[in-house]
This record gives C-alpha cells, structure tokens and sequence, in this order.
C-alpha cells in the first residue's frame, strides 16, 4: 500500500473529525432548514463512521473516499449557510 494514500487517507479522516467538531447548526429548529442540516450532518458522520471502518479493515482507497464524501455534505451545508464555522477555520470554501 502507498505510503501517499495511507497519509491522505489519514489526512482526511483528521479533517473531517475536525469539520464536524466545527460546524455548528445556523438555522432555527422547526424548519425545514434546520431539518436539512440535520440530515447533513447526520450523513457527515455516517461517512465518518464507515471510513474508519474500511481503514480498520485495510481498506484505505474506501475509507478516503467515505471521508471525502462526509466533509462533502458538510462543506455544501456551509457554503448554503445550514452550519456556522468559526472565522478563524481554514477547514471550509465559505
């Protein structure tokens, strides 16, 4: 195994448990936005949870791509305004 996907892959499983501890819900509970961000969230974590498990399985090429993925549906939920993020992150394209 490549010693550049294991550091990638490792890279991104940081970045996104680093995303999620960030991001926090912008929008009131009750509509349909907050609903939204919700399930991003809900689905950022998923990733997060089947990445490490493909990387506990040895399976690095699956893991980056669940952990893509997640940080994914939580940069969209950024960029349409779902999640606040701190000024100072450079973890988000706001």
């Amino acid at each position: 195994m490549p010693a550049e996907l294991v550091e990638k892959t490792d890279r991104y499983g940081e970045m996104l448990a680093a995303a999620l501890e960030a991001a926090e819900i912008a929008v009131p509970a009750g509509t349909p936005a907050h609903d939204g961000a919700v399930e991003c969230r809900e689905m950022a974590v998923s990733y997060l949870e089947d990445g490490e498990h493909f990387r506990e399985n040895d399976d690095p090429v699956n893991a980056l791509a669940s952990f893509s993925y997640g940080y994914g549906w939580l940069d969209c939920g950024v960029r349409l305004g779902l999640f606040a993020v701190p000024d100072d992150t450079d973890l988000f394209t706001t």
